[in-house]
């Protein structure tokens, strides 16, 4: 039995806000656009410099992009999974976090009470820069 990719979960909300590029006139482009950018990770995992665990380097991921209020509606494309949140955008990661006990997960977002609450479920974090082009 093949063991799945390593989980990316993606905090859309707080990603997309970590630049201020105007992503407030058009919260669900803004979306639409990290999506895009997540695509070559889904094949060819996170760089090493990114401050990712070495299991989520340069290896498959399935990739998922959390996604809430105006954000929502965002179309899945081949690579990146979307999860719409109905509330809370952080409760939903959490829990996909938990979820995923005994897989690697690998959560992207700069949130701290998030990052504490995802790491007690046993994930890792990274901040924005890990996805974001440099």
């Amino acid at each position: 039995m093949t063991e799945p990719a390593p989980l990316l979960v993606v905090d859309g909300a707080n990603v997309v806000g970590s630049v201020p590029d105007g992503w407030w006139r058009d919260r669900r482009g803004a979306a639409a656009r990290l999506r895009d950018l997540l695509v070559p990770l889904a094949a060819a995992g996170l760089p090493a410099a990114s401050g990712a665990p070495p299991w989520a380097t340069g290896v498959p991921l399935d990739v998922l992009l959390v996604t809430e209020g105006a954000a929502r509606g965002v179309p899945p494309v081949p690579g990146v999974r979307i999860e719409e949140a109905p509330g809370s955008g952080d409760d939903l990661i959490a829990g996909l976090a938990a979820d995923a006990a005994g897989r690697p997960c690998l959560v992207v977002t700069a949130d701290r009470g998030l990052r504490a609450r995802v790491e007690a479920a046993g994930a890792h974090c990274v901040g924005p820069r890990a996805v974001r082009p440099r």
